[in-house]
């Protein structure tokens, strides 16, 4: 099919058209057929859709599944939901390993899907957390998930994070260390080459504006 992108979402009361499963109708477009999905991490904010899907391939990084499997302390217990992989998704697994990109040493080209399609590792907001970059032959886009919340973080002359997302950041992260590491790259990213890579958070209002339009 086209290659489309949009947030598998949660399907705990959210609105129905806005779930990736609608889009894809919408698109013309029959859910079985997308063959392959990409995800940057399994929080249920992110994958509560992935059953709608229940023919895909699902690529992410194997630290992230051994997470879901063998969860380490409160937040790893806390934040995964079983209930949303009991159709038992078709994994397809990485290693934390593979080629640089742009100052990122570790990428893997993705089994099945054409070599414009990178998984690119970001942990720290969850253990095997990743982004997702894609050529578009006019650049690169990088879907880089959780790594921050609000798109000042990324300025290079005056990061800022508002407060309560600062706090919220802290409380679900699962490694402060690799978390804050991989804002200072994403920040370097943007600043030495944004005019190649455009790089968008998973929930940041202002960067979805900036490609809707709205």
């Amino acid at each position: 099919m086209a290659r489309q992108t949009a947030g598998l979402g949660t399907t705990d009361g959210g609105a129905p058209l806005e779930t990736a499963v609608e889009q894809v109708k919408r698109l013309g477009y029959d859910p079985r057929d997308v063959r392959d999905i990409v995800v940057t991490h399994l929080d249920a904010d992110h994958i509560g859709g992935l059953v709608d899907f229940s023919e895909a391939n699902v690529h992410v990084y194997a630290e992230e599944l051994q997470a879901l499997w063998e969860p380490r302390g409160r937040v790893e217990r806390t934040r995964y939901r079983a209930v949303q992989f009991t159709h038992g998704p078709h994994w397809t697994s990485y290693a934390d390993a593979g080629e640089p990109w742009f100052g990122f040493e570790a990428v893997r080209e993705l089994k099945g899907l054409p070599p414009e399609i990178l998984l690119i590792p970001l942990a720290g907001h969850s253990r095997g957390h990743a982004g997702m970059a894609v050529d578009t032959g006019a650049g690169w886009l990088l879907h880089a998930g959780d790594s921050y919340f609000h798109h000042d973080e990324l300025d290079s002359a005056r990061p800022h994070c508002p407060p309560g997302l600062a706090m919220f950041q802290t409380l679900v992260q699962a490694d402060r260390r690799a978390r804050r590491g991989n804002q200072r790259r994403l920040l370097d990213l943007v600043r030495d080459h944004g005019d190649q890579v455009t790089v968008f958070s998973a929930h940041c209002a202002a960067e979805l504006h900036a490609f809707t339009g709205a």
